[in-house]
């Protein structure tokens, strides 16, 4: 590239939703003629996309838009901070810009009147965009957003507040983009959204079209036929919906992982109600055993909220009693943040934070022996693994059962011999609390 090419230094932070927004835009800016840098000293213009969901958070948002102004000067802010300008101007008026989140069309326009387009003549999807846009991931997985908002309201959640109400994504347009990635080389697609289960709500589950085919917009109908493109198709953050039920049988087919991102945030039923989320934990362990049933091989993956504001300590102690009989495979936890804005706030009385703490401590330390007895069961088994990494002592990759980020590896000591993207078969031969160790079965 010319030595004038306007350079663009990118910060995204938050959850994968947010990843796929910065790649949107990022997308965006390379077809425009950008250059898009890893450093703030390459870098003419620097965008940072924020979190606002806690304010932990926000914390970590304020800090890294300190830093790019500190380092570069010149910063745009969007994401879901962004909703609240105030909040960042206050602290940081140097910024030129701030938008809200989902905003491609206004963040892209900022960058331009502050660093304009290249003059010259390019051909951006040529020589500049790949077919699967810019990914900020390595290059064998990639997340993959249906929707946008949320029509619940969580009484802790301010995510409807600054994303709107629920969007699903054109099914046709999904199925293109997700076909698009796995002829790039992507083997593991993740699917993600505010709430994955709710997709084609917002539309009635409207019959789209795909490659001349009709096609509803509905989480099972999207789920088979993204399990026709060969990559491994892996469900987050889906609400536990009635219609749920019905992706399982997709599962055990081996259509799509046997893998399950459910929030259910609490057991106890008022708590649960407290929380505008769904109460009945009977009624939950009732669905667990029946899709182990259908599909014995299911990972569930959860989060939950400890110290929310009003539980008692029978009521953790219930939860406790839940973690033991459902048997998760994966669980994070979270103490309760009271976030600016969340209804939950105005519940009394608030937890102590030294109670909470404590809470989160016993709950983890429940969870990390289930996951260890669970881990150990594996031993001995063979399983198929995705590989992420190749260094000089190993290889690192994942089981069906472990999305990337959040979950547990399965290392190959001394195996070199594979790149990240390769799908090879493993023998596990040892675990502890969160890996696994394994010999590949060569061929």
């Amino acid at each position: 590239m010319s030595a004038h090419t306007p350079k663009v230094g990118f910060v995204s932070l938050g959850c994968p939703k947010a990843l796929v927004d910065s790649e949107r835009i990022l997308t965006q800016l390379r077809s425009d003629g950008y250059e898009v840098v890893p450093s703030y000293d390459q870098a003419d213009l620097v965008v940072v996309n924020t979190c606002g969901f806690i304010d932990a958070a926000k914390a970590e948002s304020l800090e890294a838009i300190g830093e790019a102004l500190n380092e570069n000067g010149k910063v745009i802010v969007t994401g879901c901070m962004g909703a609240q300008a105030d909040e960042i101007t206050n602290i940081h008026p140097q910024v030129l810009a701030v938008t809200g989140p989902q905003q491609y069309e206004q963040v892209v326009g900022a960058v331009h009147q502050y660093l304009p387009k290249p003059e010259r003549k390019h051909e951006p999807f040529i020589d500049l965009v790949p077919p699967q846009g810019i990914k900020l991931t390595p290059r064998h997985y990639a997340y993959l957003k249906i929707s946008e908002g949320c029509n619940h309201r969580c009484t802790f959640c301010i995510i409807p507040s600054l994303r709107g109400d629920l969007v699903s994504r054109p099914v046709g347009d999904v199925m293109d983009e997700a076909e698009r990635l796995v002829s790039a080389g992507v083997q593991e697609l993740l699917v993600v959204s505010q709430d994955t289960s709710a997709y084609g709500v917002d539309t009635k589950y409207r019959t789209g079209f795909w490659q001349g085919r009709p096609l509803k917009t509905r989480m099972k109908e999207l789920c088979d036929a993204m399990g026709d493109l060969g990559a491994w198709v892996r469900l987050h953050y889906v609400y536990p919906y009635p219609h749920v039920d019905d992706v399982i049988p997709l599962m055990a087919e081996g259509k799509i992982l046997p893998y399950l991102d459910i929030p259910f945030q609490h057991a106890h039923p008022d708590v649960l109600r407290a929380m505008k989320r769904p109460a009945a934990s009977e009624k939950t362990l009732d669905r667990i055993n029946a899709w182990r049933d259908i599909c014995p091989d299911i990972t569930l993956r959860s989060t939950f909220i400890v110290g929310f504001p009003g539980e008692t300590d029978a009521q953790f102690e219930y939860l406790l009693d839940f973690l033991d009989e459902a048997q998760l495979d994966r669980v994070g936890c979270f103490t309760y943040s009271p976030v600016e804005g969340a209804t939950a706030n105005a519940i009394h009385p608030a937890v102590p934070e030294e109670v909470k703490e404590e809470r989160l401590a016993r709950f983890m330390e429940k969870q990390v022996a289930i996951s260890a007895r669970k881990l150990q069961q594996k031993i001995g088994r063979e399983l198929e693994v995705l590989i992420d990494e190749v260094g000089l002592d190993g290889s690192i990759g994942r089981t069906q059962a472990d999305a990337p980020e959040i979950d547990g590896q399965i290392y190959l000591l001394d195996d070199v011999n594979v790149k990240p993207g390769d799908r090879v078969r493993v023998r596990v031969t040892d675990a502890d609390e969160h890996d696994l160790w394994g010999e590949r079965i060569k061929p």
